[in-house]
């Protein structure tokens, strides 16, 4: 099913929206603790819970008004419900700070195994948004699966030696923001492989 337009507020708000207000009912509840059934919730677990079903309604709005949902929404969507239900059931936060590593790990170990196969998954994944050469999108992916893996490594060290409110605050800006740099940051690639809108095997002069 092909993919249909959106206002690019509405797709900004549904993608991002979740963990704006992850990071804001966090800041509120962080500090409480919550008695339900006889057990007592940590505000990170409460607001982990809440955090799941706004999450998958914000996919699956997406996916009606798009009429399509990427892979890496679908796998991350999985994780979400996989380890933040964990961290709920235990009643341990653990578990949904260990989501990014694992989310991380599977990305970048995907696009390394392409690689070993001599393909660039990225590349069928992505053809559309950005049209580089062969060439250009092995090299794009090299550098992604390095990065992943990095990222995997920078969330074990954070949440392992930081403090909870530090590790929220990584969470919603520091990965985000660390995403984006790396896309700026490959502008050369982009220059020397990209392809014209009408020319699909030539890079540009």
């Amino acid at each position: 099913m092909a993919g249909k337009e959106i206002n690019g507020g509405m797709k900004s708000a549904l993608e991002f929206g979740p963990i704006l207000g992850f990071f804001l009912a966090y800041l509120w509840l962080k500090d409480r603790v919550f008695d339900i059934g006889g057990t007592e919730y940590a505000g990170f677990v409460v607001v982990t819970a809440g955090f799941i079903p706004v999450f998958l309604l914000s996919i699956a709005l997406l996916w009606k008004l798009t009429g399509h949902i990427s892979k890496m929404q679908i796998v991350t969507a999985v994780l979400i419900v996989v380890f933040g239900g964990l961290s709920v059931w235990f009643n341990d936060p653990t578990f949904f700070k260990m989501k990014p590593t694992i989310i991380y790990l599977l990305f970048g170990g995907t696009l390394g195994l392409g690689l070993m196969r001599g393909q660039s998954y990225l590349q069928s994944l992505m053809e559309g948004l950005m049209p580089l050469t062969d060439e250009g999108w092995m090299i794009l992916t090299r550098r992604l699966m390095i990065f992943f893996l990095g990222l995997a490594v920078l969330n074990e060290a954070i949440w392992r030696t930081q403090s909870e409110e530090t590790w929220v605050y990584f969470k919603t800006f520091g990965l985000t923001a660390a995403i984006f740099v790396f896309f700026i940051t490959q502008g050369k690639v982009f220059k020397d492989h990209g392809l014209d809108e009408d020319d699909d095997t030539a890079p540009r002069a």
